[in-house]
């Protein structure tokens, strides 16, 4: 499975691919798609939108992974990253792919091992995860967190549906991601 993760922001929309076969994860690209801030939010919102479509039109993923929006302690910023993030979304979609939504907390746990690592702490680990030779940029090395996090949900859903039917004689069962009981 090949997976697009995105890092949305309105100035710098980090993007990483991944693929996954069973256990194993191989780094295939990253980057950043950056707006000039002398734009218009309309064109800056263009070329996310392009950037991302031709991203996904080259490397052919077969789902994305977006994190979801921190909000933020300035209103105005937090609703410049929600246009950034819809914009990202509106993209994906364009681009027929299944998205999937994951908080900063998880895709910290997911490649640091708990959700309150620093930068700095991600981006060893998706060195460490992918086997790479550098550190990518911060951005993009969020973005292939936000991959792997997908890797791992995608493994671990995997693992509870097959044990789904000893699960629901117990009384639980599997809703948004989540065991309930």
């Amino acid at each position: 499975m090949r997976i697009l993760g995105i890092d949305p922001g309105l100035q710098r929309t980090g993007f990483g691919i991944i693929e996954q076969r069973g256990s194993a994860l191989q780094y295939v690209a990253s980057g950043v798609i950056r707006t000039d801030t002398d734009s218009t939010l309309a064109e800056r919102i263009h070329t996310i939108v392009q950037g991302i479509a031709q991203v996904a039109q080259e490397h052919k993923p077969d789902c994305a992974a977006v994190e979801i929006v921190f909000v933020n302690v300035n209103p105005k910023s937090t609703l410049l990253l929600g246009q950034a993030r819809g914009a990202a979304l509106a993209a994906l979609v364009l681009a027929t792919l299944p998205v999937h939504e994951y908080t900063a907390l998880q895709v910290k746990q997911a490649t640091a091992g708990h959700g309150k690592a620093k930068k700095e702490q991600v981006q060893e680990m998706v060195v460490r995860l992918l086997k790479l030779p550098g550190t990518p940029q911060a951005d993009a090395a969020d973005a292939l967190a936000c991959a792997i996090c997908h890797a791992h949900a995608g493994s671990t859903l995997q693992q509870l549906g097959s044990l789904a039917p000893g699960l629901a004689k117990r009384g639980y069962r599997v809703k948004g991601g989540r065991l309930i009981g």
